[in-house]
C-alpha cells in the first residue's frame, strides 16, 4: 500500500518526485467547502435583513443619518432577527448531534425525545406562578423540565434491552406527545393557548433588539460542546468501551444533557420549537465525516444556521408581506428528509 513517503520517491528515467496525494488533498477540498458554506451563509444573512415590508437597500442606509429609520430598523429588527437565526440554527444542529451520540441513534433529537415539549411545560409552569419573571428565569424553568424530560426518555430507553434504531424515535414523540397534551389541557384551564403557541411554533417575525440575547448564551454553550467533543465522540461508542478507555460515562453524558437542556430552552423561550433540525442536519454531516464530534460540530452549526435561513426567507417570501412561521416551513422540510431517513435505514437493515 503505497504512503506519503513512497509517493516522495522518484519514478521514470527523469528522476522526477511523484506527487502526494489522499489526505492533503481531501483537507484542502473540505476547507474550500466549508468557506463556500460561510459565504453562502454571508450571502443569505445578508439577503435575510433586506427582506420585510419595510424596504432596506444598502444605497438607502449609506445615504441615511445614523439615526435615520431606515438604520434603526435594521439595528433594532433585522440583524437581530439574523443573529437570532444563525444562533438558534447552529446551537439546535448541535444539541441534535449530542443526542444522537448520547443515545447512540441518528433519529434522536430535542423534538423526537420530548425534550423541546419538557421546556414548553416548564415555561408554561413559571408563567402560571411567576407570570413576570423576566426571560432568563423561564429559561433556567424552561432548562430544569427539559432536563428532567430528556432524563425520563432515557431511562425509558434503559429498561428496553432489543431495541430498534426505528423504535428509539417512537418511543420519544409518543413521550412528547404525551407531554404536549398535559401542557396544551393546562394552557387550556387557564387560557393559556394562544400564548402558548408562542413557545410551540417556531416563529422570529417578533424577535426585536434586547429580546434574543439569551441565544449567545447557547452560542456559548455550543462552543463549550466543541471542546468537549471527543469525550462525546467515546461516550457514543457505549459506556463499557468509553469507560474502559478511562472516560467518565456518568458525568460527560450529564453534561451533554445540560448543555442540550440549556440550549433547547433558549431557543424555545426566545423563538419557539424547530422541529428535525436537530436530527436532519447531524445525518446528512455524517454522511461525510462519520461520527466523529470534533470533525462534525462545525459543519453542524454551519448548515444548521443555513437550513433555519432558508426556511425563514421561503416563509416571508412565498405570501409577502405576510409570513409563514419557519417552524412550519423546516417541519415540512424535516418530517420528508425523517421519513427518507427512516426508509433507508429500514432498507439496509433489510
Amino acid at each position: 500500500m503505497p504512503t506519503a513517503k513512497h509517493a516522495e520517491l522518484v519514478s521514470g528515467e527523469d528522476q522526477r518526485p511523484v506527487p502526494a496525494t489522499g489526505a492533503p488533498a481531501r483537507h484542502a477540498r473540505v476547507r474550500l467547502a466549508f468557506f463556500a458554506g460561510l459565504v453562502v451563509l454571508c450571502v443569505l444573512g445578508l439577503s435575510s435583513t433586506a427582506i420585510g415590508v419595510s424596504d432596506i437597500s444598502w444605497g438607502t442606509l449609506l445615504s441615511a443619518e445614523p439615526g435615520g429609520q431606515s438604520m434603526q430598523l435594521l439595528l433594532v429588527s433585522r440583524l437581530p432577527r439574523t443573529f437570532a437565526i444563525v444562533l438558534s440554527g447552529a446551537a439546535l444542529g448541535m444539541a441534535g448531534l449530542i443526542m444522537q451520540m448520547i443515545a447512540r441513534n441518528r433519529f434522536v433529537e430535542p423534538s423526537t425525545a420530548g425534550t423541546s415539549e419538557s421546556a414548553s411545560l416548564g415555561v408554561l409552569a413559571i408563567t402560571l406562578v411567576a407570570p413576570d419573571a423576566s426571560l432568563f428565569s423561564k429559561m433556567v424553568c424552561a432548562a430544569s423540565f427539559a432536563l428532567a424530560g430528556t432524563t425520563v426518555f432515557l431511562l425509558i430507553l434503559r429498561r428496553i434491552p432489543l431495541r430498534s434504531a426505528l423504535v428509539v424515535p417512537l418511543l420519544g414523540l409518543i413521550l412528547g406527545s404525551v407531554i404536549d397534551s398535559v401542557t396544551t389541557f393546562f394552557a387550556y384551564r387557564f387560557d393559556l393557548l394562544q400564548s402558548l403557541s408562542a413557545w410551540t411554533v417556531g416563529d422570529f417575525s417578533s424577535v426585536l433588539r434586547g429580546r434574543y440575547e439569551l441565544l449567545w448564551g447557547a452560542f456559548a454553550l455550543t462552543a463549550l460542546a466543541y471542546l468537549a467533543a471527543d469525550r462525546f465522540t467515546l461516550a457514543g461508542m457505549g459506556e463499557a468501551f468509553a469507560t474502559n478507555l478511562g472516560l467518565d460515562y456518568r458525568k460527560v453524558v450529564m453534561l451533554g444533557l445540560v448543555i442540550v437542556s440549556m440550549v433547547t430552552a433558549a431557543v424555545v423561550v426566545t423563538v419557539g420549537m424547530i422541529p428535525f433540525l436537530g436530527m436532519v442536519v447531524p445525518n446528512i454531516v455524517s454522511m461525510a465525516f462519520g461520527d466523529n464530534a470534533r470533525r462534525s460540530l462545525p459543519w453542524v452549526a454551519l448548515l444548521g444556521a443555513i437550513f433555519v435561513l432558508a426556511c425563514d426567507i421561503v416563509g416571508r417570501v412565498v405570501r409577502a408581506p405576510y409570513e409563514i412561521p419557519v417552524g412550519m416551513i423546516a417541519g415540512v422540510l424535516g418530517s420528508a428528509l425523517f421519513l427518507v431517513l427512516l426508509r433507508k435505514r429500514a432498507a439496509r437493515a433489510s
